[in-house]
């Protein structure tokens, strides 16, 4: 069952005063994009029959390089917000005559509910019904550098003031219009269900208004965003706006779109990792029915046919030599070995004390979201068109135009929903492989991978080997220190420069990508002395990538379970210990809701054990208790699990509590079963048969979620949970069984 539920206290419609002065954020006309020349924008703006503002916001951060040690004050999602500053403004809402409300969003929907939440905020601040919202998703746009990045928990924190500002800015010009209309003033009028509403009884639709809201250059009424305490729909539990589309085919994904002439397509892969053709005939393949054609890309043998099932058949009839990859004399034990070499030593621990020390490792994971990635591709001489779901579209457009030869601005990416990511559509490797195809055989093509193709083929989150060591003396702990060892995770994704746009300068120090990153996001919420968090990065040419929580669904959950074996060598409780360690209020707050839900400590049968994590990162804080079934071994089994969040404000709490679901499964499956082995360069698992995600017979039959009361912004959520999930199954096994799990997944 879920937990509490909370929602900051709804008010009814809004009352305007009159303006006297400017104040919040000025408003101002975005530049236009680059297919709409200024002078034409400016036009639309003041004579078509929508209303269209966009945002400039007010800001008080001062530019990256004069805040001093900026790892230090900063974590991801704010450098990423300080990196998108200066086109935060590039945000554009329109009301229409048709009285739709229409945002575009420069952010991917993958699953995670982001096109409600950004509805809600749109129809906060225009007292606008929900229903009369649309959310489509941007296309790749340039000119908003690094404003299109769909990752790191983000997406809300940095979208919450420039959403917000533009609809309050949209809602004043439309009572400004009305109050022209009646010949009443500004500061009498409110608005309700998208409509000005005036003391007498008269009301102006939205809709009614476009045309002349369009026209006002000045509002007569403040342009502020509401203040929470006037919130009615932001806060509240809230259904999906495209939950019915979902449930009945009617949302399109990739898959269903139909481009003229797009032929199906697939590619016949290496059996290892970046293994490439030597030689192969085609000609048994070519003449099967349907069969359009076979051509040779970097990654493979692409086949074209009139059906997927015809290309397939058509693939399995390929004749191919393959000459093996970079890594095809690696497997788990030498790569294992390759990251325990790569580890810096400890430091000489302080004179008398003791020692706790421990050994991890964490296996390669795939994304495996359900949707499998498909793209199409039309490549035309001077032009082409693509469609695929895109976190980060405006590398994709860089990177497939210098591909094809073309300039940017040729390359038209349309950004499409997709069912599921955690990371994995960072990367376009799908898309770009469309296009070499496209321009190869001169027709457009709709590309899809096979289950096989990407957990095999695809992203991974990369394998890592930790070292932990704590002294303690006199039952305090004096040092902290763990040390870090992954393969090198591909962060090529526009990351980089958004960093370096941020104030980091990755050249200072030989500090790498990987390693920014990791200081912004790697921190211990405990006081345990003084402490120390290195990484070392193994580079293997393996397709790597960005998994649910990037390193903290590594170094977090180790953590976690040395804090438990910390606690327990100083004979105290976990929880307590935790606890009496953590400095942040809200951080205990959180903590102590979830001890008392559990309720933690309670009596368990032999074979059944609790376990217990807190995780604190993107501005929010989480805490996790389970309860385990490992009466057999070889099945554990999660019978309870108790969430607890605090994201300052949740903008759709019911949105957020399935998003921690799906943490608590996460952290149940990459724990527990869920992995993936390298025999030889090649990769073991090739679909859900072998890669043992958790199914429902593995989850827990009582769930909780609870959210703290909200307070002030937005914090991150989308990647909050997961630590805190999987450190909390584990450190349940731990006291299930009396043993100490070192390797990760348990059960592997």
């Amino acid at each position: 069952m879920l937990g509490s539920r909370r929602a900051v206290s709804p008010s009814g419609h809004r009352t305007y005063r009159p303006r006297r002065a400017p104040e919040g954020p000025p408003i101002s006309v975005p530049p236009a994009p680059r297919t709409v020349s200024r002078r034409r924008l400016l036009t639309y703006l003041v004579a078509a029959p929508a209303l269209a503002v966009g945002t400039r916001l007010a800001t008080d951060v001062q530019p990256a390089e004069a805040l001093p040690g900026v790892p230090d004050v900063l974590d991801l999602g704010e450098a990423l917000i300080l990196a998108g500053l200066p086109t935060a403004h590039l945000l554009v809402l329109e009301v229409t005559e048709a009285g739709r409300v229409v945002l575009e969003l420069p952010r991917a929907e993958v699953g995670q509910g982001l096109t409600t939440a950004i509805a809600m905020l749109v129809a906060e601040e225009l007292d606008a019904r929900l229903g009369d919202v649309d959310v489509p998703l941007s296309k790749a746009r340039p000119e908003l550098l690094f404003n299109q990045l769909t990752g790191a928990s983000n997406s809300v924190r940095s979208l919450y003031d420039p959403v917000r500002a533009a609809a309050a800015a949209a809602r004043a010009r439309l009572v400004t219009a009305a109050a022209h209309r009646w010949g009443l003033a500004a500061g009498t009028l409110r608005t309700e269900d998208s409509a000005v509403l005036a003391p007498d009884g008269r009301s102006a639709s939205y809709a009614s208004l476009a045309v002349a809201a369009a026209g006002v250059l000045v509002p007569e009424v403040s342009t502020a965003p509401k203040p929470a305490d006037q919130h009615r729909l932001v806060g509240r539990p809230t259904g999906r706006i495209d939950a019915r589309d979902i449930v009945t085919g009617k949302a399109r994904y990739a898959g269903d779109l139909d481009v003229p002439g797009a032929v199906p397509t697939v590619i016949a892969r290496p059996p290892t990792i970046n293994g490439t053709v030597g030689s192969y005939d085609a000609s048994a393949a070519l003449a099967m029915p349907g069969v359009l054609g076979a051509v040779r890309v970097p990654s493979g043998i692409a086949v074209l046919a009139e059906t997927f099932d015809q290309a397939l058949k058509a693939k399995a009839a390929l004749r191919i030599d393959w000459r093996p990859g970079p890594v095809a004399a690696l497997g788990d034990r030498e790569i294992r070995a390759k990251l325990k070499a790569a580890q810096p030593p400890f430091l000489v621990p302080p004179l008398l004390s003791l020692t706790v020390d421990a050994e991890f490792d964490f296996a390669f994971v795939s994304h495996a979201p359900m949707e499998v990635l498909t793209a199409i591709a039309d490549v035309r001489a001077d032009r082409a068109e693509l469609w695929f779901a895109a976190q980060s579209p405006i590398v994709a457009q860089q990177t497939i135009a210098a591909e094809l030869g073309l300039p940017q601005d040729a390359v038209t990416v349309h950004v499409v929903r997709a069912g599921g990511s955690f990371g994995r559509r960072l990367f376009f490797d799908c898309a770009l492989e469309a296009a070499q195809v496209s321009k190869a055989t001169g027709r457009p093509v709709k590309l899809m991978w096979t289950r096989n193709d990407d957990t095999r083929h695809g992203r991974m989150r990369p394998a890592s080997h930790h070292r932990i060591r704590a002294t303690h003396a006199l039952g305090q702990v004096l040092t902290y220190e763990h040390r870090v060892a992954t393969v090198r995770t591909d962060f090529r994704h526009g990351l980089g420069e958004a960093l370096t746009a941020a104030g980091f300068d990755l050249q200072v120090g030989g500090l790498t990508l990987s390693q920014a990153f990791f200081l912004l996001t790697e921190k211990l919420p405990y006081e345990l002395g003084v402490s120390t968090q290195l990484l070392a990065e193994v580079p293997l040419e393996m397709h790597t990538g960005s998994w649910r929580s990037v390193y903290s669904g590594l170094v977090r959950v180790a953590d976690e379970i040395m804090v438990d074996e910390i606690a327990r060598t100083l004979g105290q409780d976990p929880v307590a210990f935790r606890r009496a360690r953590l400095a942040d209020a809200a951080g205990r707050a959180v903590l102590d809701r979830a001890a008392q839900a559990g309720p933690w400590g309670r009596a368990m049968p032999a074979g059944h054990a609790q376990g217990f994590a807190f995780h604190d990162e993107h501005g929010s804080s989480a805490a996790c208790l389970v309860e385990l079934d490992a009466t057999d071994r070889a099945a554990p089994r999660v019978t309870k699990a108790v969430m607890v969040a605090d994201v300052g404000l949740p903008v759709n709490p019911r949105g957020l509590e399935a998003q921690l679901m799906g943490a608590v499964t996460d952290g149940i499956s990459v724990t527990l079963q869920a992995g993936l082995h390298i025999d030889a360069g090649a990769v073991r698992e090739g679909s859900f048969a072998d890669f043992r995600y958790a199914r429902q017979r593995h989850s827990p039959t009582e769930l909780e979620v609870h959210l703290m009361p909200p307070t002030g912004a937005p914090g991150g959520a989308g990647e909050l949970g997961v630590p805190a999930a999987a450190a909390a199954v584990a450190n349940a096994y731990a006291r299930a069984t009396g043993t100490s799990p070192r390797s990760f997944p348990i059960t592997f």
